[in-house]
């Protein structure tokens, strides 16, 4: 006796299922990549927002003077880079807020999508975005008279970029604690007091500088500027590279722990 297999008796895989190990979904990236690139009002603005503070900060008249092993024109263009890509980075972990509320999370509860993925991806994600205004500002520092060293230039981009996956934690850890359309723009003002004690936009010193040690921007800015400075900073002291380091291990893994743990509760109130 034969035995027909209809479309309906065939095992179905779920689009989000993992096809192969590793912890990023590649469809799920697929889409989230697809779904951002769409919007190309917020694409304007992360690639030209920081763009335009390099340029005003980055054509002043001390601008040319040596510094490490480069000028001062890097020096802002690392910093301008830095604050575009965390930014960016911040922007689409903070959009999980509105995706919770549109329903999506609930969505994604009801397939195989494991936590530790749906955070690996917005992480990814967030480094792609953190590539406009890091190319975009590094363009823009060639053609204005920025000077270093091979290593100065290559290293300080590799370090802003994949550092700024740390801030894509931050973003989407707001945006799941806050569960507004708010987050979103809260975690960018939180970002800016931030900078401004990362040491960022001017230089800190005395009790300032002691504290902005212990923020999460300072330890990936100061590693970010190490290939250029080589840790020494604008009053004469010196941050060790380890310093730095252990800055940045410690921030993003209190912001990996604490978005997991976040997803993970918010399924379960769902």
């Amino acid at each position: 006796m034969t035995t027909t297999t209809t479309t309906e008796d065939r095992p179905r895989t779920h689009p989000l299922r993992q096809t192969a190990p590793g912890l990023v979904n590649r469809t799920f990236l697929r889409l989230e990549l697809r779904r951002f690139f769409r919007d190309r009002v917020s694409v304007f603005f992360i690639a030209l927002l920081p763009a335009f503070f390099f340029l005003i900060f980055g054509t002043q008249g001390f601008a040319d003077q040596d510094i490490g092993n480069g000028n001062v024109v890097l020096y802002i263009a690392i910093s301008m880079a830095a604050y575009g890509a965390v930014t960016a980075t911040t922007g689409v972990g903070g959009m999980a807020a509105v995706e919770r509320l549109q329903g999506w999370g609930r969505q994604l509860g009801l397939t195989p999508l494991r936590d530790p993925s749906f955070v690996a991806v917005k992480a990814l994600l967030g480094l792609v975005v953190a590539a406009i205004p890091v190319v975009l500002i590094y363009l823009l520092a060639w053609f204005t008279g920025a000077e270093g060293t091979v290593g100065a230039w290559t290293l300080s981009a590799l370090v802003v970029l994949v550092g700024a996956s740390v801030f894509a934690l931050y973003g989407l850890a707001v945006g799941l604690f806050f569960r507004t359309e708010a987050a979103v723009g809260g975690a960018s003002g939180i970002l800016v007091v931030l900078a401004f004690l990362g040491n960022i936009f001017f230089p800190l010193s005395g009790v300032m500088l002691a504290i902005a040690k212990f923020t999460p921007l300072y330890g990936y800015v100061a590693l970010a500027r190490y290939p250029l400075t080589e840790g020494h900073l604008e009053n004469g002291d010196h941050d060790p590279l380890w310093m730095a380091v252990a800055n940045v291990s410690t921030w993003a893994t209190i912001f990996a722990l604490v978005a997991v743990w976040l997803v993970r509760r918010g399924r379960e109130r769902q």
